[in-house]
């Protein structure tokens, strides 16, 4: 087994320094919310989206809409404050449009099923796919169904591509989903089934307990692309079946949940205690044209997850329906944000072989080509209490160009701390078996912490590419973790003396300040069971036991990551 290395000081601020990384102290944490709250080097989010029910009132009218009648005159008729209800278990085909009406914070149109409230889990509480009848899908968790009534109405698209069935007109706002199915009919690919009209803007969206889902084996491009809208919460929510098909199939990409491209503001946006799935990234900011960053993303207790079936070669593999695989990338991916909290969450299941190699998490401003977005960043950007679970490697930090020369603005202030990464496996999961991969191109990446984490990669902690010649990693600090240096430690990602880690990966060794175990054992963990962990929590007598730089135990805090996480799955 690799060795374990627990780090108590910043790993490259003596010797290695002058090879690598520039190194120096970072702000302490602080938490909490508002302009001004920093996580280390990373601003939280300023503004938190309010997406309560008493906080987003419907006391107006209340419309009936039942099978057969015609929805779109009910939704071009609703008043700022109405409410739509639309009859349980009727299926409403068609393209929705979501007109501009002069709403405010006090006269939201609600539209919903029929059945009670006491028919649907309380506010707060996710919705599975038990709601509408369905008590499981293969390949994806137990969804402990103690009823399957079906109690929601059902947005049905049935067109042969295009999007659909919601589309926002330019303008739209306080607009609230309750209660329903949003899907597609068989037959060609469709983009969105829920979107914004081209170019148009929305403002104060809340997507509350709703199923939202393409078909098994047709491609269904996303759910939710958010487009260039603002105060959106998607909340207590169910995705499932976004995927792409290689070789044969006509899209690339796919999401559950997609944003970041645009010219106007964008954020901020809230996306809580939901299921997310998909085979390109279950969320991804970016990847498009835009002249502005969206701001304030709050990510918080989701469950983002693809089925292992989707892996070609699995016993039970399912792909399309001419039997190739859906294109699987990453799990969460920043091309284009600023001030975003990913926090409490669960990942998990990413696999290489496509145009990707299994990172779990994405970090990489990226000017798309032809030179679409060169105001693109990713910055303040804070990973809390997370666990994150199969994959090929952990964390990527990449500033690089496009595949055009095209430059971004900015990739930093990064602080990633009390993370439990599990099963990192390269060979498994097609890919490097790394904890994380930092790439410094254009523009410099400065100011990132990766503090207090627990990992195991069988093949490096680190796979460094930065110019020998250029500018340092400004501010790269590694302390408190508890990690595997696997079989390599530290190692470039290429191009011989001109890469800075080219000494340090011939050189061996770590700075004194670390410790060195031999093994799991020697780690002194709570319960192992077959050579892995049970238990992260660390024995009273370990070497681990508050041997951190302020006396906290070495690794992640695994109370604090249990608190997080409780309830997610």
């Amino acid at each position: 087994m690799p060795s374990l290395l627990t780090y108590i000081r910043t790993i490259f601020f003596s010797v290695f320094s002058a090879l690598l990384f520039h190194s120096a102290s970072l702000s302490p944490y602080a938490f909490g919310s508002g302009k001004g709250q920093f996580d280390g080097p990373a601003e939280l989010p300023r503004v938190y989206v309010s997406s309560s029910l008493a906080e987003t009132p419907s006391r107006g009218r209340i419309r009936s809409v039942n099978a057969g009648n015609n929805l779109q005159q009910a939704i071009d008729n609703a008043a700022c404050g109405d409410t739509i209800r639309l009859q349980a278990g009727a299926t409403f085909t068609g393209r929705f449009v979501f007109p501009a009406k002069s709403c405010d914070d006090s006269h939201w149109i609600t539209l919903r099923t029929s059945a009670p409230d006491s028919a649907l889990p309380p506010e707060g509480q996710r919705l599975t796919p038990c709601y509408a009848g369905v008590n499981s899908l293969p390949g994806r968790p137990d969804f402990r169904c103690s009823s399957t009534e079906n109690v929601l109405a059902r947005l049905e698209f049935a067109a042969n591509g295009g999007a659909g069935p919601v589309v926002f007109a330019a303008g739209a706002n306080h607009y609230r989903f309750i209660g329903l199915e949003v899907t597609r009919a068989p037959g060609g690919a469709i983009y969105n089934l829920v979107s914004l009209e081209p170019k148009g803007t929305a403002d104060h969206l809340v997507f509350d307990r709703l199923w939202i889902h393409g078909l098994a084996q047709e491609e269904t491009t996303r759910g939710l692309q958010l487009g260039e809208s603002t105060y959106v919460a998607i909340v207590d929510s169910f995705f499932t079946d976004f995927h792409c098909i290689s070789k044969s199939g006509s899209c690339t990409d796919s999401q559950a949940i997609s944003g970041g491209s645009g010219s106007n503001p964008m954020g901020p946006y809230k996306i809580v205690n939901n299921f997310l799935e998909a085979a390109g990234e279950n969320i991804l900011f970016g990847g498009g044209p835009g002249t502005v960053s969206p701001t304030d993303i709050e990510v918080r207790r989701n469950h983002m997850f693809r089925p292992m079936s989707w892996k070609l070669g699995e016993a039970d593999f399912v792909g399309g329906k001419d039997g190739n695989a859906f294109i699987v990338k990453n799990v969460f991916e920043l091309k284009n944000a600023q001030r975003v909290l990913l926090e409490g969450n669960i990942l998990e299941n990413t696999w290489g072989g496509f145009t990707q190699n299994g990172f779990a998490v994405v970090l990489t401003p990226k000017n798309q080509a032809p030179n679409v977005c060169p105001l693109c960043r990713v910055t303040d950007v804070t990973i809390r209490y997370n666990r994150i679970q199969h994959m090929a490697s952990g964390f990527m930090f990449a500033n690089i160009l496009s595949d055009t020369g095209g430059a971004s603005t900015d990739g930093g202030r990064y602080s990633i701390h009390d993370n439990i990464l599990e099963d990192i496996d390269g060979k498994a999961y097609k890919g490097f078996g790394n904890f994380a991969l930092v790439v410094s191109q254009t523009p410099q990446l400065h100011d990132v912490s990766l503090d207090h984490n627990t990992a195991f990669p069988p093949n490096a902690i680190l796979n460094v590419g930065a110019r020998a010649s250029g500018p340092k990693i400004a501010n790269f600090v590694f302390t408190n973790n508890l990690v595997a240096s696997g079989q390599r430690g530290i190692v470039s990602t290429g191009g011989g003396r001109n890469n800075c880690s080219f000494q340090l990966e011939r050189q061996g060794g770590f700075p004194k300040e670390n410790i060195g175990l031999k093994d799991l054992n020697a780690a002194d963990f709570a319960s192992l069971r077959q050579g892995k962990i049970v238990d992260h929590h660390l024995r009273p007598g370990s070497r681990c036991k508050n041997a951190g730089t302020e006396g906290k135990d070495l690794g992640a805090d695994v109370d604090e990551v249990e608190k997080a996480t409780a309830g997610v799955l």
